[in-house]
């Protein structure tokens, strides 16, 4: 096999390697001819599903958490991830490069779909309502190829809002076709980062077209029936409107980023859980706020959110929320997720010595899915309504005017849901913004969330990494995390908020040879 990363997603390959981010290589096409017939096509589009399951769990989920300000790494932990929280990135960063070929693999699998999928549906040999599920599966892999672009833009490119979407190079490589090649000649260079948004919006807008119509077609068949019992493991134009409210408030397009998500909101479909409600949509991956989360089971499992952060046998972790982070949590009175997602680990040794420690556990482990030993295994969920709720407090007081009012209501309606005895309050936009963001910041802790709201509000960061709670028992971990990074501190605009072109990609593809991101 090639190392060339967009060689590989040209010749269709599947597998890569890096730390908790590994794709097995199920459905891969062989040939041209790997999807004959409908049978085919609705095998290869449950690659999708694994695809979305693998980019969206594990390292793909926190390790940009890693890197910020909430988490500090015990002397123990084998220099697990240290030089993401070091911020010592290098293009040769074996999760840099992991990131970058497995979202190029499903965007490989999403355009081979796409290609076949428009080819069954021009055929006489199907009948309507066949061609019905045939533009269902296509709407899904329209979706699944604007999601891997949507992740590589947000990693190897600068955000949208901050840079001139224009500028050459700007972007990443763009290929929209199913290919297969080995000349290196057709490999493409970096798009302009509007040429990469333009074709994540199309994309999203014709996935969600096509969900639309299937569902309001009524149309099923024996396998819906058995097989898609679990709603939320299935795309709909629920979750891709969420994406579409997810990429605007990105690209500071506001007014679709309000209509979105408040078009969710409206529907009443997905509610926000009830305050007692909330540990269980943590720990059994069930709640009426859960949009899209892709399927798992004890055979089909995703990567481990959790295990970074917690052990079984409640030894060291790897990973322990710093003080800073607990206090984020303790400093309005009633936050249900501070009980939620930590508890303490009151007796584990690090070189001999005993000690006790806060734990993040906001992925406790489903006990369908790790059924003969914990690994922290739970099911991602992707889109929820809270973070529409917060996208449309956001853009609403961005937006001003008739809007504010309504904003200030869905964050003043998202707090009561995460708050005992909460109040409703009454916000200036700028104010409203700021709470907005801090809320962000406190729901989608250990999501990878706070990379983009960094990116794109041009904000950075300070790690306050030392416990001075006064209970020396619990201030003593300070000694056995690592000095390295505990001040560590991004300015605003900080090179390391894009990552590195992987080497190999560079090295291999003569169109991107002087098109590695700048300070690497």
């Amino acid at each position: 096999m090639k190392k060339l990363y967009i060689s590989m997603m040209l010749l269709g390959a599947m597998a890569f390697s890096s730390c908790d981010m590994d794709l097995k290589p199920v459905g891969s096409l062989e040939e041209e001819t790997a999807i004959l017939n409908s049978q085919d096509l609705r095998k290869f589009r449950n690659t999708l599903y694994t695809n979305l399951r693998s980019v969206t769990s594990g390292a793909f989920v926190y390790l940009t958490d890693i890197q910020l300000d909430g988490f500090n790494g015990l002397i123990s932990n084998g220099n697990n991830l240290s030089d993401f929280s070091y911020g010592q990135i290098y293009p040769t960063n074996e999760n840099v490069t992991g990131y970058w070929s497995g979202n190029y693999v499903m965007i490989s699998n999403a355009n081979a779909l796409i290609g076949k999928a428009e080819g069954l549906r021009a055929s006489s040999a199907y009948t309507d309502e066949q061609k019905v599920a045939f533009a269902r599966y296509e709407g899904e892999a329209l979706f699944t190829r604007a999601f891997g672009y949507f992740n590589l833009v947000e990693h190897y490119s600068k955000s949208y809002t901050q840079t001139d979407p224009n500028a050459a190079a700007s972007g990443v490589p763009l290929v929209k076709t199913y290919s297969p090649t080995g000349d290196v000649t057709k490999y493409p260079g970096r798009a302009t980062l509007a040429e990469v948004y333009a074709l994540i919006e199309s994309d999203l807008q014709a996935a969600y077209d096509a969900l639309k119509a299937y569902e309001e077609s009524g149309y099923t068949d024996k396998f819906t029936e058995q097989y898609e019992t679990d709603k939320t493991a299935y795309l709909t134009s629920y979750a891709v409107a969420a994406m579409q409210a997810r990429v605007a408030l990105v690209k500071g397009d506001y007014q679709t980023a309000w209509d979105k998500a408040t078009s969710i909101i409206t529907s009443n479909k997905y509610k926000l859980v009830l305050r007692s409600a909330f540990t269980k949509m943590w720990k059994n991956d069930t709640g009426s706020e859960i949009i899209f989360q892709p399927f798992m089971s004890d055979t089909e499992k995703g990567g481990s959110n959790g295990g970074i952060f917690q052990k079984e046998d409640e030894s060291d972790p790897y990973y322990i929320p710093n003080y800073g982070t607990l206090m984020m949590f303790v400093e309005n009175e009633g936050d249900i997720r501070y009980d939620a997602w930590f508890t303490q680990y009151s007796d584990f040794l690090i070189e001999g010595q005993s000690y006790k420690a806060y734990i993040f556990c906001k992925y406790p482990g489903n006990a369908s899915i790790n059924t003969t030993k914990n690994e922290f295994v739970n099911k991602t969920k992707v889109f929820r309504t809270s973070e529409m709720y917060l996208i449309a407090a956001e853009a609403g007081a961005r937006l001003g005017g008739d809007k504010l009012s309504q904003a200030n209501q869905y964050l003043n309606d998202f707090c009561k849901k995460r708050y005992t005895g909460y109040k409703d309050k009454t916000y200036s936009a700028n104010e409203l913004i700021k709470q907005t963001l801090a809320e962000r910041k406190r729901e989608f802790i250990g999501e990878g969330m706070l990379w983009s709201d960094l990116r794109r509000t041009n904000e950075g960061f300070q790690r306050i990494s030392n416990f001075d709670i006064g209970d020396p028992e619990l201030d003593k971990i300070n000694g056995v995390m690592f000095n390295v990074g505990k001040n560590l501190k991004y300015e605003a605009g900080d090179y390391r908020f894009t990552w590195p072109i992987p080497k190999n990609e560079i090295d291999s593809n003569p169109q991107m040879k002087d098109q590695q991101n700048p300070g690497y």
